[in-house]
């Protein structure tokens, strides 16, 4: 079995707690389903928030899934020019015995053009972004 990244974003509606958290538990529901997650399986998540959302945690939405045995953090995204406004990113590191080719990434409603390639849950390669930027990696 090997270990896979599983990469996703969203953005929050609003800078609040309830904001947050309802994006980031859209975000990992839209994962679960689409890779079939179990927690069992998952070794981490990694969340990083940009500095426009400082009212809540997101790795809270982890523990609302009960996965409570799942370590979580959380960290602040650089402040870039240009960057998505309210934008929550993931990072699951994963057993899974699948490929890299068939895990599915998620991007949701405004990071959706983070990976225009990867925002109906396929995994391609990268694009640009309309901004004219590199689309982030994995």
């Amino acid at each position: 079995m090997a270990v896979r990244g599983v990469r996703g974003a969203t953005t929050a509606r609003a800078n609040s707690a309830e904001a947050i958290l309802t994006a980031t538990r859209e975000l990992l529901d839209a994962l679960v389903e689409a890779n079939h997650l179990n927690a069992a399986d998952v070794a981490s998540i990694g969340f990083t928030t940009t500095p426009d959302l400082d009212s809540a945690f997101p790795a809270a939405a982890v523990r609302a899934l009960g996965w409570n045995d799942v370590a979580a953090i959380d960290t602040a995204a650089p402040s870039v020019v240009g960057d998505v406004a309210r934008c929550i990113r993931v990072l699951i590191h994963w057993n899974t015995d699948l490929s890299q080719s068939q895990v599915r990434h998620a991007y949701l409603h405004g990071a959706r053009v983070l990976r225009p390639d990867r925002a109906d849950g396929e995994s391609r390669d990268a694009v640009q972004s309309p901004t004219g930027l590199r689309a982030e990696g994995g």
